[in-house]
């Protein structure tokens, strides 16, 4: 008991300091601003290899401030007045038009965009193709044709033109046999294909391709085969009431220009109808 009672008090003393010393907070904002750079860089790497080249173009010309918004500019007694500078009793206050209450031929208003005409008319068909390769492979959500049919339609947008392109699968032949015969596929498909090419007034081009022949002929039937399937398409095509003056040409290839590496695979016999684009200056 004594031994407790004696045993000494110990008190420890801890110091505060107030504040507890400040370090700064730049780093976090360098560090958020990194973060955030590279977010931005994996976005882009990962749109440059999710996208094709027309969408990557489409993208650009999206933020290209040289693409006119509106081809016939404003006019009006303000900035949001509204009037068209077609209206030859209003003074254009803005963009390109009459500047005279009677104006001349010269300097009449006609809402020009500043926009060399043949670059404005390459976009416009761009756009036109653009619009139709959707409706025909429902990229804008509904197609035109059925499921069983689209799987027969490839489109591509080239120097030349849009081309849609009408191919064979195992078993779902776009002709009976060695003639020029539709089947209710190919049917289907042109009288699709004609709607929509009724949208527009370009020539048309149509081009027959078939499969190579196992052995050698002395007759070999690929080339007559091509032609009169080209020129059954054109007719077909007519009937759908595509103007006959609209077709520019019809080609038979035979076998000379597969797409698959193997020659006699069923993939080879397709036809191609192709809406040209416009010479250069041509509205």
């Amino acid at each position: 008991m004594s031994a407790q009672q004696n045993a000494p008090v110990i008190i420890k003393r801890k110091k505060i300091i107030a504040g507890g010393g400040h370090h700064g907070g730049a780093w976090k904002v360098a560090y958020a601003d990194f973060v955030t750079a590279m977010m931005a860089f994996f976005l882009l790497m990962w749109l440059l290899n999710a996208t094709t080249e027309k969408q990557r173009k489409g993208i650009a010309d999206y933020f290209s401030p040289t693409i006119p918004i509106n081809r016939i500019s404003g006019g009006g007694e303000g900035s949001f007045g509204g009037d068209s500078v077609f209206s030859e009793e209003t003074l254009a206050q803005n963009g390109t038009g009459a500047s005279l209450k009677k104006p001349t031929e010269s300097n009449a208003a006609r809402g020009s965009s500043g926009v060399d005409p043949a670059q404005e008319a390459a976009g416009l068909q761009e756009a036109q193709f653009s619009a139709i390769e959707d409706a025909l492979t429902g990229k804008s959500g509904e197609s035109m044709v059925s499921d069983g049919a689209l799987r027969h339609i490839v489109t591509k947008v080239t120097d030349e033109g849009l081309i849609v392109e009408l191919f064979d699968l195992p078993g779902e032949p776009l002709f009976r046999g060695d003639s020029n015969e539709p089947t209710p596929v190919l049917e289907e498909l042109v009288s699709m294909v004609g709607e929509v090419f009724a949208l527009v007034d370009n020539s048309v081009a149509v081009n027959g391709f078939t499969t190579s022949r196992p052995v050698v002929l002395r007759n070999n039937p690929v080339w007559d085969l091509s032609s009169s399937r080209a020129d059954r398409l054109r007719r077909m095509l007519a009937g759908t009431g595509l103007a006959p003056d609209r077709v520019q040409r019809v080609s038979g290839f035979a076998d000379r220009v597969p797409v698959a590496r193997n020659p006699m695979a069923e993939r080879n016999n397709r036809v191609e109808l192709i809406l040209l684009r416009r010479p250069p200056g041509e509205q």
